[in-house]
């Protein structure tokens, strides 16, 4: 069995594999206060006694990958792949600061890099990130807030905007306050992706593929007018891709 965890800000995904494809996958939220022994508790019972041969980690949040390095050590006498400088990932960075580019850039650019031809990758999560990829080579991104983070802006920044759901309201226009709010970050985020996509265009001109990755892309990907391909597990994709390089 290998174990694959992506560590981010909100969840924590983890996928489990024999080396090839993932066959299951499971979420549980980021705590940074939890020690090793607390991920254990959280971590075993998906793993169910099975022999741990590999683990792999990417993350973006330091504790974490601590606490879970310290546990696949004690428990299951496994020392983790951590993505980060010193790893073979198979990938090259052109930006100003190559050391800045996160460890899920990294895996997420690794899980399409089979791809013929240029690709956007649009991930979906904590932050969206727009990650523009020619031949395994990152050549630029974009970082925005993500959906969650603009739903708790919303709520906790004005006095009279209640709390509400992240559901696709049945209109644009809202006619009602929940309806509304919805739509700004349903419908919003999904012109969002459609205009970045247009300037990028212009930018690269050369066309290329829209790869939609991250938990919130299934709710977002059927609003967009561009032509986007759900990968749901990209980013524990290209981690298993660079397990298996190293």
């Amino acid at each position: 069995m290998i174990i694959l965890i992506d560590v981010g800000n909100t969840e924590v995904k983890i996928g489990i594999t024999q080396g090839k494809s993932i066959d299951q996958k499971f979420r549980i939220t980021t705590d940074r206060n939890l020690s090793a022994d607390a991920y254990y508790l959280l971590i075993s019972p998906f793993i169910k006694g099975e022999k741990v041969e590999k683990v792999a980690i990417s993350s973006v949040v330091p504790t974490v990958t601590k606490a879970l390095r310290d546990m696949f050590t004690k428990y299951y006498q496994t020392q983790p792949l951590i993505v980060g400088p010193g790893i073979k990932t198979g990938i090259n960075v052109k930006t100003d600061y190559p050391k800045e580019v996160g460890a899920d850039l990294i895996c997420a650019v690794a899980g399409a890099r089979n791809e013929p031809t240029p690709v956007l990758i649009v991930d979906l999560g904590t932050a969206t990130k727009y990650i523009y990829m020619e031949k395994a080579t990152i050549k630029g991104v974009i970082i925005t807030p993500g959906v969650m983070i603009s739903m708790r802006a919303m709520v906790s920044n004005t006095a009279l905007l209640p709390e509400f759901d992240l559901e696709v309201p049945s209109k644009v226009l809202g006619t009602n306050t929940i309806a509304c709010m919805q739509s700004g970050v349903t419908y919003g985020v999904a012109a969002q992706v459609d205009g970045l996509v247009e300037r990028i265009k212009n930018e690269v001109g050369v066309p290329f593929k829209v790869i939609m990755t991250g938990g919130l892309s299934e709710i977002i990907e059927p609003l967009c007018h561009t032509k986007v391909e759900r990968d749901e597990h990209l980013v524990l994709e290209g981690l298993l891709d660079i397990l298996l390089k190293n």
